[in-house]
C-alpha cells in the first residue's frame, strides 16, 4: 500500500470551537495510529504546521480520510504528497541482544 506524507496549514490563532474539538481529534489520530493508517503524526513547535504519514491506497482516500479530522475545518491548506521512500527507525528490527 503507497505512503503518503500529509502537510497541513494551522491557523494563526485557535478559538473556544477549536480547543474543544482536540480531545475528540486525538482520539481519532491515536485510533488511525493504533489501526497503522497513519505511521507518524507532528505538530511544529509554533502549532502552525502539522505532518501526517499515512497509508492509502491513493491520494483521493487519503484526502477523503484527512477530511474526517475532527479538526479538518480549521485547516487552511493540505498538501498531499506520495512517498517514494520511507523509511524510520521504528520501522526497523529491533537490534538483538545477546544478554
Amino acid at each position: 500500500m503507497p505512503t503518503f506524507v500529509v502537510s497541513i496549514a494551522l491557523p494563526d490563532a485557535y478559538d473556544e470551537a477549536f480547543m474543544a474539538l482536540i480531545p475528540r481529534h486525538r482520539s481519532f489520530i491515536n485510533r488511525l495510529l493504533s489501526e497503522k493508517i497513519i505511521e507518524t503524526y507532528a505538530i511544529s513547535a509554533d502549532r502552525s504546521r502539522g505532518w501526517v504519514t499515512m497509508n492509502g491506497a491513493n491520494a483521493a482516500v487519503v484526502q477523503a480520510l484527512v477530511e474526517q479530522f475532527p479538526l479538518a475545518r480549521y485547516f487552511q491548506r493540505i498538501e498531499i504528497d506520495e512517498l517514494f521512500i520511507f523509511d524510520s527507525v521504528s520501522s526497523r528490527f529491533p537490534a538483538i541482544s545477546l544478554n
